[in-house]
């Protein structure tokens, strides 16, 4: 996303024609600052961009720009170049298959592998072999809520209530 307009922007070519596993978008009025990057003990600082979030749903939902109801069970802690990029992982809400998941030991863990193998190459460069990525550290839904509140407040510190 263009910070500067709110449009979406494409800011890299795929390495190989990779689909996210999960619809792939972020938490709207959130922002990786210094809370979020606390939580993250290696990382330097946060992105500074919105929370991601990864929503698994039976359903296809092939638009954008839309917002869903769903179900924080668990994240990613991810490090890109030393900085805090957190991916939330939801359950939509009211799904049929997954509407039951409370929690990320309710998910299939090839469904967690999936995510992390996505978010350690969809941002490998053509030319570069160093991926400075790190998805090693996989957490349940109470530290997810952490992460989620620790965005929201770095939102209002950058941008006001």
């Amino acid at each position: 996303m263009d910070k500067a307009t709110g449009y979406l922007l494409v800011d890299r070519p795929h390495r190989s024609s990779s689909q996210p596993p999960a619809l792939y978008g972020f938490v709207p009025r959130t922002y990786c600052g210094d809370r979020v990057r606390s939580l993250s003990p290696d990382s330097t600082k946060g992105d500074g961009d919105p929370l991601d979030i990864c929503v698994i749903s039976e359903r296809p939902i092939s638009k954008s720009e839309v917002i869903l109801n769903s179900r924080v069970v668990g994240g990613i802690q991810m490090i890109d170049h030393g900085e805090a990029d957190d991916k939330i992982i939801a359950v939509l809400a009211n799904d049929n298959v997954w509407g039951s998941c409370r929690d990320l030991k309710d998910v299939p863990e090839v469904m967690v592998e999936r995510l992390r193998h996505y978010f350690h190459t969809y941002k490998m460069i053509p030319g570069e072999d160093e991926n400075r990525v790190s998805v090693d550290v996989v957490y349940d839904a109470d530290h997810a809520k952490k992460v989620v509140r620790a965005s929201m407040e770095d939102y209002i510190d950058m941008y006001g209530g």
